[in-house]
């Protein structure tokens, strides 16, 4: 398993984590991306463990605390091998202040998820949204409160706008607080938008990405080919919430290449599909979803090996896209500002 930096932090984390959002499905949104218990979850954490994957990422809002809870469960005994990363932000209740990142919201939620997850302290804790409600200076120096009592080591931020997420790190400065090291976000072959501003601004500023749904909300597992009707079940009905619209012909053309790929190499589309984010500035660590023991070990065969640069060249044309303004106009000046994809990112 190969180790990268979180990020400009001393912190080294594997290439791949576990997600555990399919633990629990306590609830019909979550029931949809699955309802492993505490015994199937022991198994998958014991899994990764004999991988290298000794990190495991949840949220409060997972099954309404359940994931946390189980992964407790599953990693009893060995704490101390693994790193957690959790998450708050979003409605964990119905009061007005169950939700955001003000510091009542921040401490009442981080308490919760220690008692959940049955430790003493979270290793990356993540604001999962941007709260502009709350000033931004306020939820830094909360988040440095837990930081300096030793209950979160490190803090990123999920889903953050570009602006969202300068305007923490310019306040963290400016303040003398601890910065966000690490942005979890979407970034897929059918997602790329993440390379216009965000993958720009981490490159400068030294944030690592975890990405999520690194397989396009399942798009690129290879249950979908050009030709073929879609199976029953999730796919066919639009996914977990069907996440955002993906051109048909664009995806269709994307999976050609996937399936050229991986029939010239051996891997699975799923496989091919990972190991390309993996080559791209900025990622440090994919987040792997799996209902099932055979969905994570095929998923970890995306490590270990690497695609060549002209079957990177290959997806990456099949997967251009244009991008919204002014991004597409600075595309035309390139002397000065550089594609991020041609830039060397020091910390991985």
């Amino acid at each position: 398993m190969e180790y990268r930096s979180l990020g400009k932090s001393g912190l080294k984390v594997p290439v791949l984590s576990f997600g555990t959002a399919t633990f629990g499905g306590t609830n019909e949104f979550f029931k949809r991306w699955g309802s492993t218990d505490v015994q199937e979850a022991t198994k998958l954490v014991d899994i990764c463990l004999d991988a290298g994957v000794n990190f495991f990422d949840t949220a409060d809002i997972y099954s309404e605390g359940a994931s946390e809870t189980i992964l407790g469960k599953a990693i009893k005994g060995r704490r101390d091998k693994v790193l957690i990363s959790t998450k708050t932000t979003f409605t964990m209740g119905e009061g007005p202040n169950d939700k955001g990142s003000s510091r009542y919201h921040i401490l009442q939620a981080c308490e919760a998820s220690l008692k959940r997850l049955n430790t003493d302290y979270i290793d990356v804790y993540f604001m999962h949204g941007f709260d502009a409600l709350t000033p931004v200076e306020e939820t830094l120096k909360t988040l440095e409160t837990l930081i300096q009592s030793g209950k979160i080591r490190y803090i990123g931020c999920s889903n953050f706008s570009g602006w969202h997420l300068m305007k923490s790190l310019a306040m963290a400065d400016r303040y003398g607080l601890s910065r966000y090291v690490v942005y979890q976000g979407y970034y897929s072959l059918v997602g790329r938008e993440y390379e216009d501003e965000l993958m720009p601004l981490g490159i400068d500023q030294g944030v690592g990405l975890m990405v999520w749904s690194p397989l396009g909300w399942g798009r690129l597992t290879g249950k979908i080919k050009r030709g073929q009707p879609l199976e029953e079940g999730r796919l066919k009905s639009g996914g977990a919430e069907g996440g955002p619209p993906v051109d048909q012909e664009y995806l269709y053309n994307i999976v050609d290449v996937l399936e050229e790929i991986s029939q010239e190499i051996n891997k699975t589309v799923a496989q091919v599909a990972l190991n390309w984010l993996l080559q791209r500035p900025t990622v440090v660590n994919i987040v792997l979803g799996a209902r099932n023991e055979e969905q994570l070990k095929q998923n970890l065969g995306a490590v270990g090996w690497n695609l060549t640069q002209e079957q990177i060249k290959r997806l990456d044309k099949a997967s251009e896209y244009t991008p919204i303004y002014p991004y597409w106009h600075q595309r035309s000046f390139e002397e000065r500002i550089p594609s991020p994809i041609h830039q060397k990112f020091s910390f991985i």
